[in-house]
């Protein structure tokens, strides 16, 4: 089964390529993705398996059942696009204004279509099912997994299997880590209040700038001073507003912040710290605050199990495109598939995708583009995995 499917997902490239250069041009924002979704669930009409729609909201839900008593894996694509003007100048940019695909989800939709055609054309020869997870909100919390998992995505699946192409690898190698490979993440909101006045007079006001420009300062101490040297955290402080004029002292300003941490111990910690700074400062300065702090996506957690089943599979498979597999470190963004992981044994996994001249961009810039060959790569890697999964 497994080299068949290979071959079949090799005659597919080009449609791959034109499905991810259609979406790219017509991107969405996590509450604007209808049409993508229409877009997907067409692709589905007429084909042997049960689609389900709005899951979680925007989500589609295909299941592929082989009619074969057999263990259940799902497997996941997102699909959604970023509030960032393109800049790439690729024939097929963005079309819509202020929206682009600049984290390769329109990648991931494209190979998983093609995947999920191909395994439906041949669901004779696997035993149990494939479920496959179109997830809309990745990029906006609480994101579009929690959200999929309430409506019962999971229901009966047994392993999770996710793939993320990465710009800021060499397309042609595929990239793994068992255990905590990307961080949790946390944002915070505080409006720090003070008392207003005259800039020739800060004995009669009291300056909330300086009060929270302490603050920022702070900050870092927790990670220098109270997370233990061996763990992993950030603290980020992304937006200060503090515009008015030059000779008015502000009677407030309000700061957004980003954490990022490795362990939930570590995310617990950091929000009990910075707590303990805003009390401390409310004393030292005698302002107010407001804090509004949320946790949203967790800490990644890929199964031991399930990764080496990932790994040991992949380099036992001839696949011509693929030059490298290889262990790889932490990965410092965060990601909602943590939630499925939560939820089954799961495996998350990267496929590198840095553009043939070597020039690339990171996700989330403007520029942002991937080699689109990493795209049958990705096809491949994970209908290997499939294939092997449902023949056991």
């Amino acid at each position: 089964m497994k080299q068949e499917l290979l071959e079949k997902l090799t005659q597919k490239q080009e449609r791959i390529i034109e499905i991810r250069r259609y979406l790219h041009a017509h991107p969405e924002l996590s509450f604007q993705e209808e049409n993508t979704a229409k877009y997907i669930t067409a692709f589905y009409e007429d084909k042997a398996c049960d689609v389900q729609t709005n899951v979680g909201g925007h989500g589609i839900v295909v299941t592929i059942d082989s009619g074969k008593p057999g263990r259940t894996l799902a497997i996941r694509a997102d699909f959604d696009a970023l509030p960032i003007q393109e800049e790439t100048g690729l024939p097929f940019a963005s079309q819509n204004f202020g929206v682009m695909h600049a984290c390769g989800h329109d990648g991931h939709t494209a190979y998983m279509l093609i995947l999920a055609e191909t395994l439906i054309e041949m669901k004779d020869q696997f035993t149990g099912k494939v479920v496959v997870l179109h997830q809309p909100a990745e990029e906006t919390p609480p994101g579009g997994a929690i959200g999929m998992i309430r409506d019962g995505c999971l229901d009966g699946v047994d392993h999770v299997l996710g793939i993320h192409v990465m710009s800021t690898m060499p397309t042609g190698e595929i990239a793994y880590r068992e255990g905590a490979i990307q961080t949790g993440r946390a944002s915070f909101k505080v409006k720090i209040t003070g008392r207003g006045g005259h800039g020739s007079s800060p004995h009669m006001a009291n300056d909330a700038i300086v009060a929270a420009s302490e603050f920022v300062i702070a900050l870092q101490t927790i990670i220098s001073r109270r997370l233990n040297p061996f763990d992993v955290g950030s603290i980020t402080v992304g937006s200060f507003d503090g515009k008015g004029s030059f000779n008015v002292i502000k009677d407030a300003v309000v700061l957004e912040g980003d954490v990022r941490a490795m362990t939930e111990a570590t995310r617990t910690l950091i929000e009990k710290e910075i707590r303990r700074l805003l009390d401390g400062l409310a004393v030292m300065f005698g302002i107010t605050y407001d804090l509004d702090y949320e946790n949203d996506y967790p800490v990644l957690v890929n199964d031991v199990a399930l990764t080496e089943f990932v790994a040991k599979t992949l380099q036992e498979t001839a696949m011509d495109e693929v030059t490298t597999i290889t262990r790889c470190e932490p990965q410092p963004p965060s990601e909602d598939f943590a939630y499925y992981a939560k939820e089954r044994p799961s495996c998350f996994f990267y496929v590198g995708a840095m553009p043939a001249d070597g020039i690339f961009y990171p996700h989330h810039h403007p520029k942002f583009d991937i080699n689109e060959a990493s795209l049958l790569i990705a096809a491949k890697a994970m209908g290997t995995l499939v294939a092997d999964y449902t023949q056991k």
